[in-house]
């Protein structure tokens, strides 16, 4: 499950439709709906807020909106909590870290989005999320090298 910190207009069409998807699913374990992924890492930060599924609603929201924009329709009705949200902090760490890997991802799925977003200097956020000053966060997962 990857939550992303950084703008939704930054993914490919493929990686726009699995944030929808994983999104979804994070919004059913808030909800309590499924057995699975309770203590999943990238949850951490909505289970903080003061309400939960609210937040991530907001988040399907603005997801949705950049589905929107490119064309596509992702139904909203899927998404159960609606209202106002607070911005979330999100390091700019995290930021940098996200890019770099969904450049990575990009370079092989789709190498024209990736020429574009090679050079860029400024990443945007999600718009739920405000950067601050900072590492990665503590609950992102950095998979090590092998030896």
């Amino acid at each position: 499950m990857r939550l992303w910190s950084i703008h939704p207009k930054y993914l490919d069409a493929k990686g726009l439709v699995a944030l929808w998807r994983e999104a979804l699913l994070a919004q059913n374990v808030l909800l309590d709906r499924t057995k699975g992924y309770k203590h999943h890492p990238q949850l951490l930060r909505f289970q903080q807020c003061e309400a939960p599924a609210t937040a991530i609603g907001c988040y399907l929201g603005f997801v949705a909106d950049e589905a929107d924009r490119r064309g596509y329709r992702f139904n909203r009705e899927k998404i159960v909590m609606h209202g106002a949200c607070a911005l979330m902090p999100v390091h700019t760490g995290q930021l940098s870290y996200e890019f770099t890997h969904l450049l990575g991802k990009l370079k092989h799925r789709a190498p024209d989005r990736y020429k574009v977003l090679e050079s860029l200097q400024e990443i945007e956020t999600h718009p739920l999320f405000k950067a601050i000053a900072g590492d990665v966060e503590a609950w992102e997962v950095i998979p090590t090298a092998a030896p």
